[in-house]
């Protein structure tokens, strides 16, 4: 992968300025190359990851698996693309395994996923059949830790 773009992807805050010296370019080069990754789309976008627990902020995130029949000459590009246009869609996926696509949906309550999967999900139009999984704890996301490191008070033994 190019380093700036591994530069960017492992701590997008580092300014231009730092890039350009881990990089040994100047920062205008940095700036312009940055900004033809933007316009052609290779950089889709910049977030923070955000432990929502240590703030208190409620609901749930939703793993949906979901069987399609694809349709002839378009694959299941069509029905995923229909699918992620649904407003409670995070991310969508194309899967191997029992399932063919998986999506994400994130801060809603139990009952608003169960309504969307009811609702809005399974009545589309080749959609044959979901599987709703829950994310009960999170530990580890795009790289970054979420458990705090747990003392292990059990005590050291010897026989």
């Amino acid at each position: 992968m190019d380093r700036l773009l591994y530069l960017l992807e492992t701590n997008p805050r580092l300014t231009n300025e730092e890039i350009a010296v881990a990089l040994g370019v100047s920062a205008d080069e940095v700036t312009r190359q940055i900004r033809l990754y933007e316009e052609s789309g290779v950089i889709k976008g910049y977030r923070a990851i955000i432990d929502k627990e240590k703030i208190n902020m409620q609901g749930c995130t939703a793993l949906i698996e979901i069987k399609v029949q694809p349709k002839f000459g378009h694959g299941f590009d069509e029905v995923a693309q229909r699918i992620a246009n649904l407003e409670e869609v995070e991310s969508i996926y194309l899967m191997s395994g029992g399932y063919d696509l998986c999506c994400i949906v994130k801060n809603k309550s139990f009952e608003e996923v169960a309504m969307f999967v009811v609702k809005r999900l399974s009545p589309l139009e080749d959609v044959v059949s979901t599987s709703t999984n829950f994310i009960l704890k999170k530990y580890k996301e795009q790289g970054v830790s979420f458990s705090d490191n747990i003392k292990d008070d059990r005590g050291t033994y010897s026989l």
